[in-house]
């Protein structure tokens, strides 16, 4: 017998998930409606799966997830959401073995994995999530190989500003500064201010609170 805790605040996930689960006649299915509810149902079945919506718990950052995760060292988590981001996942899964991770709008099939891995006590990582993982790792490889002038340049550019703003804020000439902007363009492959402005946001190099559109 295995017990499920379903920890999402969505009562359409919650309907579907448990519907799922109780295809099986020996699963026992737990709700969890908030954090502290679902640590309480870990303290009476260690090891139990954990179904979480992360995005729509009350978990502070990821530090407070891998910590609950390590307190139940025995317990095993599928993460399900709309969204999460690279960094986020990563961490969770570098930092952690007992996590897998899927999406609501992954397919049945992909969902159903998962579960089959858990009850081998493996993991499952869907196809988005791990190509998730990949493109950060690529981003921050390319931007490992920029200068720091370089990353600087990078960022004004992203925020708008002109070769000539970028030279006087430097102390640099327009020749200098041009010479950087075409070398980084080289380095990260791309022909166009508006591409590095996507690049710098997805690589952390400029906060999206920053850049206005």
């Amino acid at each position: 017998m295995r017990n499920y805790i379903i920890a999402d605040n969505q009562e359409l996930t919650r309907f579907a998930l448990e519907s799922l689960l109780k295809n099986d006649e020996e699963n026992t299915v737990f709700r969890a409606f908030d954090r502290a509810g679902l640590v309480a149902l870990l303290k009476e079945h260690e090891s139990a799966v954990v179904l979480l919506d992360y995005t729509l718990f009350d978990f502070a950052d990821e530090e407070q997830l891998l910590i609950i995760a390590e307190r139940f060292s025995l317990s095993q988590w599928i993460l399900i959401s709309d969204e999460l981001t690279p960094q986020f996942i990563r961490s969770v899964v570098y930092s952690s073995h007992q996590f897998s991770v899927v999406y609501k709008d992954d397919s049945l099939s992909e969902i159903r994995e998962a579960l089959s891995a858990v009850k081998r006590h493996t993991r499952h990582l869907s196809q988005r999530a791990l190509e998730s993982i990949i493109i950060q790792q690529r981003e921050e490889e390319t931007t490992s190989v920029l200068t720091t002038t370089e990353m600087e340049i990078v960022k004004a550019i992203a925020l708008g500003k002109t070769t000539k703003e970028i030279a006087a804020e430097r102390f640099s000439s327009i020749h200098t500064v041009t010479t950087h902007r075409k070398n980084i363009f080289r380095k990260l492959g791309i022909n166009t201010a508006h591409e590095a402005v996507k690049y710098a946001l997805r690589a952390g190099l400029i906060d999206p609170s920053e850049f206005y559109i």
